[in-house]
């Protein structure tokens, strides 16, 4: 059984808003142990069984209200392309459940894009777009994420996305290990600057939570700090500012868990409130003033 699902409204790079469905799939870990990650925690042991995941996303189909979404996004905490993680079997059945979206989103690490991508782009009806981690392009905290990618692989797997006419989705991090904190909102910024750079259609900027124990411990030993809502507010609000790279490409702060960032009590809602303006629009607003906390 799929973990869950969403419908959420998005807003794509023709500043149009589109209706996404997101199914949280349950199957094989991923085998890049990232130290920032704990999605592993919705994942299962050993590889995904075969027909698990067209059962998970028809039950799911099942239960949607109608109109249909126009998107379907396939989140499996790990990665699509790895037959581990997706069985090769499974693969026409997926792009069969998948015909009556126009965009269809998957997520892999850019080592696994290649051929199987092709593949699955050509088996759907819909245009095919592939989320990434980038995470940083911060030289040196990029080599201790365990990830196994350097911005040169980074940018190869762009670059045969968009000459494959497919879509690419990134993700970012706010409050990057070993980024000093005085500095974590410049270096996120500069990562989604990056990957706009590089033919981005959305880029996520996602702040590092602790609780995978990873976290904790570099927390303790002074090498990484919870980011707060205001730097998350602040790093989106300069790449709204800021629109370098691809003009076009829609950036957004991933609001999930929201509340576990610090924040002032008094103005938290408001400033949450304004982000979610800030991601379905685009457009700047005027900061909001507190005379609790002294933010802007």
């Amino acid at each position: 059984m799929a973990h869950g699902s969403l419908v959420e409204d998005e807003r794509r790079p023709d500043g149009t808003i589109e209706r996404a469905l997101t199914i949280f799939l349950a199957g094989a870990e991923c085998p890049f142990t990232c130290s920032f990650c704990d999605l592993w925690r919705w994942t299962i042991d050993g590889p995904t069984p075969r027909g698990a995941l067209p059962k998970q996303i028809a039950r799911v189909l099942e239960s949607v209200e109608r109109p249909m979404p126009h998107r379907l996004k396939l989140y499996n905490a790990s990665n699509f392309f790895d037959h581990r993680a997706v069985p090769a079997d499974d693969v026409p059945a997926i792009a069969a459940l998948a015909q009556a979206f126009t965009g269809v989103t998957v997520e892999s690490h850019a080592n696994t894009i290649g051929d199987l991508t092709l593949e699955f782009a050509r088996a759907i009806k819909g245009r095919l777009e592939v989320a990434i981690g980038l995470e940083t392009v911060h030289p040196e905290a990029v080599g201790h994420l365990n990830k196994r990618l350097d911005l040169a692989r980074f940018d190869r797997a762009a670059r045969f996305l968009t000459d494959n006419d497919i879509d690419l989705r990134v993700f970012v991090l706010l409050g990057v290990p070993y980024v000093p904190t005085s500095a974590s909102v410049e270096w996120a910024v500069r990562s989604a600057e990056h990957a706009a750079e590089r033919g981005a259609s959305v880029v996520s900027i996602i702040p590092v939570r602790a609780g995978n124990g990873e976290m904790e411990r570099l927390q303790a030993q002074g090498d990484f700090a919870p980011p707060t809502l205001a730097q998350l507010e602040t790093a989106l609000d300069q790449c709204i500012e800021g629109r370098r790279g691809g003009a076009s490409t829609v950036v957004t702060a991933d609001l999930w868990d929201i509340e576990r960032l610090p924040a002032c009590a008094r103005c938290r809602d408001d400033r949450v409130a304004r982000m979610r303006r800030l991601n379905a629009t685009g457009r700047k607003e005027p900061p909001i003033l507190c005379l609790a906390c002294g933010a802007r």
